[in-house]
């Protein structure tokens, strides 16, 4: 008798979001049975649509900060749920910490109840206020508890800790990934952040607004390279924390101009004043995913935006 072949299994917490459904895409792809959870509070069942009738792939919608079951055999959870922009995860900070500590609580013991491997998804913001060098892994980082954001860096700090201790604890086998600024199709576009500014304007014709003077850099991962980096983590038994990002820093002006000529229209740069709350970009020194999974962002920015412009013309998005 020829023993059934085993499928993997593997749970994404978050997977209707932007980067948890590119995730469930790309376990997909590579021979993996996908459940997803979601309580579709950020996440939105559009990014999933394309996956309904997919045999392989199942939708839980379920909250995280409630006890999640789930009955087949388990072979990895990636916890990706968590407010991720700041229009969210400032509107209600409370929530935002009931997910970073129950939540995670919760997908450790979803993890652990069937000895599966764990990969959090964490952030960069961990690290507090960006410096003129690469950021490694091993910067300590400072954040004020106190602070107007203090509840989401806690919030992420401290799902770490909790990882962390799992691990040493119970011997979870678990790994971290500081993820850094990703972008592409699917990501929302009412978060308020620079790339996606530009985007709403592109597509409605408007002049872009550049803040400042274009000075100001920023490190853009494209969303199928931070995948592939998360996947490599979770393939490994290296517990992290690693960085996952792009290290090359492009100026906003340039980011300006390059969507101006991807958009292929005679679009006009409008310069005004910088918000008090515009920041340095955080750029990732990604020396230690070279070295332990052999990764590297592979997409170039001109490529990364004509995709992402392309896939939002095609959905429709015409509003500003």
């Amino acid at each position: 008798m020829y023993k059934a072949h085993h499928v993997a299994h593997a749970v994404v917490t978050g997977g209707a979001g932007f980067l948890g459904s590119h995730l469930c895409d790309a376990l997909l792809r590579s021979g993996y049975a996908v459940t997803c959870i979601d309580n579709f509070e950020t996440g939105r069942r559009a990014n999933l649509e394309h996956l309904r009738d997919a045999r392989s792939f199942t939708l839980v919608r379920g909250d995280m900060t409630d006890k999640v079951e789930v009955d087949e055999p388990l072979d990895v959870v990636f916890h990706l749920a968590a407010p991720a922009t700041p229009s969210d995860y400032l509107m209600d900070p409370v929530a935002a910490m009931r997910i970073a500590s129950v939540g995670t609580i919760n997908a450790l013991d979803l993890a652990r109840a069937q000895s599966a491997h764990f990969v959090l998804a964490s952030t960069s913001e961990v690290y507090g206020p960006a410096t003129d060098e690469p950021t490694r892994e091993d910067d300590a980082g400072q954040v004020n508890p106190a602070a107007g954001y203090g509840a989401y860096y806690e919030a992420r700090r401290f799902a770490e800790a909790l990882t962390t201790a799992y691990r040493t604890t119970y011997g979870l086998q678990t790994a971290i990934a500081r993820i850094f600024g990703t972008y592409g199709p699917r990501m929302r576009l009412d978060d308020g952040r620079m790339l996606s500014r530009f985007i709403r304007q592109a597509l409605a014709g408007a002049p872009l607004t550049v803040q400042g003077s274009g000075t100001e850099t920023r490190s853009l991962c494209y969303v199928d390279d931070a995948v592939a980096g998360v996947m490599a983590l979770a393939s490994g038994t290296y517990p992290g924390p690693v960085n996952i990002g792009n290290p090359d820093e492009v100026s906003v002006l340039s980011i300006a101009r390059e969507m101006v000529e991807i958009a292929g229209q005679d679009a006009e740069l409008v310069f005004v004043e910088a918000s008090p709350t515009e920041v340095h970009t955080r750029r990732p020194d990604i020396s230690l995913a070279r070295q332990l999974l052999g990764w590297r962002p592979r997409t170039s920015i001109a490529d990364g935006l004509a995709d992402t412009l392309a896939w939002f013309r095609d959905a429709g998005v015409r509003h500003v």
